[in-house]
């Protein structure tokens, strides 16, 4: 078991500088976070050696665990410092909202696909991730019930941002998502200010669709 728990961390602090910083991020506290959270258990055991691996994996259900590289930039571009509440939309594996869980005071995160969502519940309680709270729903409509978020990500991709969730996002607040068609995106930063919404395109990506109301049609 230490071996074991030795080898993971060595995996972890090579992803972070061949994959992260050697890429631009510079972020400590996404750095810090993303050197901690056990990336190979939110994988199957099968795929545990590959976890750290420079590639997204498949987690079953026809999604996947995104790259860690994509991870940390869509974490560094919301700015967090600490005290924010976070709106994820699409839980999936459960890793980004672990590594958001590690930086900020509480994370909303919301999942459509059942299975997913029991099985990341119940590893958040194993783990002890008791500042995330989740939601088996229809993220393109957001939560309204706990909004405004500081900070909003979406993990899934759209035509475009849907309306709700700008909506529910706070004056300063930010928000990042892939945003184009089938197959290809662009990662969009959207900052909502007094003076009205800026978006700022930080490149090409490519992510499973958003499926909702304001998404894609299943």
């Amino acid at each position: 078991m230490k071996n074991e728990l030795k080898k993971f961390a060595h995996f972890r602090r090579e992803m972070v500088e061949k994959q992260i910083v050697s890429r631009g991020v510079t972020d400590p506290l996404v750095l810090e976070a993303m050197s901690k959270v056990p990336r190979h258990l939110f994988v199957s055991e099968a795929l545990g050696d590959s976890a750290y691996g420079d590639f997204p994996l498949p987690i079953g259900e026809g999604q996947t665990i995104s790259q860690p590289y994509i991870i940390a930039e869509m974490t560094q571009s919301l700015e967090l410092k600490g005290h924010e509440r976070v709106l994820e939309i699409g839980t999936g594996s459960g890793y980004q909202a672990a590594v958001l869980a590690r930086i900020v005071y509480k994370v909303y995160t919301i999942e459509r696909n059942n299975s997913l969502f029991l099985q990341t519940r119940k590893l958040f309680d194993t783990l002890k991730y008791h500042n995330i709270v989740t939601r088996y729903s229809d993220g393109t409509q957001g939560w309204k019930q706990e909004s405004p978020f500081d900070a909003i990500i979406v993990t899934a991709g759209g035509q475009q941002i849907p309306a709700p969730l700008i909506e529910q996002l706070a004056i300063g607040g930010r928000l990042v998502m892939p945003v184009g068609g089938n197959f290809s995106q662009e990662l969009i930063r959207l900052e909502k200010t007094e003076d009205g919404i800026k978006t700022t395109n930080l490149g090409g990506c490519r992510f499973v669709k958003l499926i909702g109301q304001n998404g894609w049609d299943e």
